[in-house]
């Protein structure tokens, strides 16, 4: 159905105009990061899982924040690695699916930020109501929600452009996303746009809240040294965290907003997957060095593993 409604069945990715000794030298040089992006968030997440000691929401919610950083990167580094060693083309129904998968991380993202905030203006702000507010019922409502309602916008709208027809086959872009569907579409979806707009003011909304969570932290701290310790010491990991995701969503706006042959294709293509290169290596390295009860598990995980290795060489 979906074939003879769009005309069009396989697109074609742009930006992998590179020589054969280039997509060589690429292709190592992103499996490595790919595999060590794995590594890092995945060492994190099983920290968290075996130690009973890190079950507290700041721990569960850079946990899930790791779970989704694997999620996002599973949507573009597979399919890149191999559009580097094949020819980069895919069907309509992968790039919805990458489109979904790809989208959908990033709101993930938004909400467990949210999140996060919400848990350190209680620990600062609001100490004294703490314990009380973040039990272990309302974290686990709280982490079902942040996962459910992102994936359920994206899903919406993923939804609204199925079946249409398609005047081209060429994105513009290492990867596919939504935007450039609509583009393709040879008459956009109404219900796309209006849920898209919704989507974006409702995102835009947990900006706002992350943001004044923050200012309320950092305005408590300022009359307070004690507190001032505690910012450092958990704050600023997240707060090096949401600079660092906000800082690459900016550019891949700035990239679909003003990407154009003006600017060289490497820049282009940087602008475009920054948010899938830095975000996901930077977290695990922030918490997993700046959270001190986080570093040490990790540390003690790694001399076990080094341990055991040794006795059975």
């Amino acid at each position: 159905i979906m074939e003879n409604a769009s005309g069009v069945t396989v697109l074609t990715l742009s930006g992998l105009s590179f020589t054969l000794e280039q997509r060589i030298s690429l292709f190592l040089v992103t499996l490595l990061w790919y595999l060590m992006i794995l590594w890092g968030n995945v060492a994190l997440i099983v920290t968290v899982i075996m130690d009973k000691n890190l079950h507290e929401p700041m721990y569960i919610f850079v946990c899930n924040l790791c779970v989704n950083a694997l999620y996002g990167t599973i949507g573009f580094y597979p399919k890149f690695l191999l559009d580097l060693v094949s020819s980069h083309v895919i069907s309509y129904a992968g790039c919805m699916l990458q489109g979904y998968v790809i989208h959908s991380s990033v709101c993930n993202d938004f909400s467990i930020l949210a999140l996060m905030s919400y848990d350190r203006y209680l620990a600062i702000c609001r100490p004294l109501v703490y314990n009380s507010v973040m039990t272990k019922q309302r974290i686990s409502i709280f982490v079902f929600f942040s996962w459910l309602i992102p994936l359920y916008c994206m899903f919406m709208n993923t939804a609204t452009l199925l079946g249409s027809r398609l005047c081209g086959s060429y994105i513009n872009r290492l990867y596919c996303v939504n935007w450039m569907i609509v583009r393709l579409a040879c008459s956009p979806p109404i219900a796309n746009t209006a849920v898209a707009y919704f989507n974006i003011l409702f995102f835009f909304g947990h900006c706002v809240f992350i943001f004044w969570s923050y200012l309320s932290v950092i305005k408590i701290c300022i009359s307070s040294k004690e507190k001032q310790v505690k910012f450092m010491q958990t704050c600023l990991p997240h707060l090096v965290s949401l600079l660092t995701f906000m800082t690459a969503i900016l550019l891949d706006v700035l990239y679909i907003r003003f990407g154009s042959a003006d600017v060289s294709q490497n820049l282009n293509n940087f602008m475009s997957i920054e948010f899938l290169l830095v975000p996901p290596m930077v977290n695990p390295l922030v918490y997993g060095f700046r959270l001190t009860k986080l570093r040490n598990r990790i540390l003690n995980l790694n001399r076990i593993l080094h341990v055991s290795l040794f006795f059975q060489v």
